[in-house]
């Protein structure tokens, strides 16, 4: 079952290194997922978040307010099968 892989900030750096770090992982271990990208401040509010850069497998917030791991995102992806 495909994976829904939301990644919410606003398009700061560590926003936009969250995206890579994500879209890597994504590619490296083939997994069967599809990633957006929520920029629009009003919509991330709506996820109860504050800090950014967020990340969201499934509607379920997994880290925010920093840009995690390569190993630590295969962990969510992986655990959440």
């Amino acid at each position: 079952m495909s994976k829904v892989i939301k990644v919410l900030g606003t398009g700061c750096p560590k926003c936009k290194a969250m995206t890579q770090v994500v879209t890597d992982v994504i590619s490296k271990h083939n997994i069967d997922a599809t990633v957006e990208k929520v920029e629009d401040i009003i919509e991330i509010m709506k996820y109860n978040v504050m800090t950014t850069p967020a990340l969201l497998v499934d509607d379920t917030i997994c880290i925010k307010g920093r840009v995690p791991s390569q190993d630590e995102v295969f962990t969510f992806l992986s655990n959440n099968e």
